[in-house]
């Protein structure tokens, strides 16, 4: 049974270079989701987020394997932040943000089977963020992103020449600001980490 790795089939989605910035329009993908508030460093809701949907997202895949014969590698953890009005977004004020914790899954997943799969893997073991968790088609599309790599406080000056760039091409932002975990941090030196960096635009 072949084993799909969606980053290379979607390598302009989620391995972006680390020289230069690059635009790419993100077609409607379906993904588990988990809403929240806080900083992710210190709310126990985020961590609750993360343990439920992985949980879900691998009983996800064992539900394909045996049922659809089709097998694939689980997605990394995303995240979509943002505050009530963009204009505050701030690195340093993680208090105040707003997020979206997702993995994204295979098209051929649909409700039905994502129902399936969170009452599965609810019998299995307690997941506080369980209720909270939902199947959603997001489409994010036009946006700018680039890998960064190094410790996520350091973040800042790669995410204002982000902005920068979208200002200069004659674009706005627009959406929440998006990252795409590509390393776990568990097992990661800080200055090793790589992560997508994204940012939604429009025509100004």
């Amino acid at each position: 049974m072949q084993k799909i790795d969606f980053k290379k089939e979607f390598k302009h989605l989620y391995r972006p270079s680390a020289r230069k910035i690059s635009v790419v329009d993100a077609p409607p993908m379906p993904f588990l989701m988990i809403d929240g508030q806080g900083d992710p460093n210190m709310a126990q809701a985020y961590a609750d987020a993360i343990e439920t949907l992985y949980a879900v997202a691998y009983t996800l895949k064992f539900m394909s394997k045996k049922q659809l014969a089709r097998d694939y590698a689980v997605m990394p953890l995303e995240g979509l932040w943002w505050t009530p009005d963009m204009a505050d977004f701030s690195i340093g004020d993680k208090d105040a943000w707003l997020w979206t914790a997702m993995i994204m899954q295979p098209h051929w997943i649909d409700a039905g089977m994502a129902a399936a799969a969170k009452e599965v893997a609810g019998k299995k073991k307690v997941l506080p963020a369980l209720s909270k968790l939902r199947f959603e088609i997001f489409h994010e599309g036009l946006a700018a992103h680039i890998l960064y790599i190094g410790p996520f406080a350091d973040e800042g000056p790669t995410i204002a020449r982000l902005h920068a760039y979208i200002a200069e091409n004659g674009c706005r932002l627009a959406g929440k600001h998006h990252e795409i975990y590509l390393s776990d941090p568990r097992r990661t030196a800080p200055e090793k980490l790589k992560t997508v960096i994204r940012q939604p635009m429009r025509a100004a």
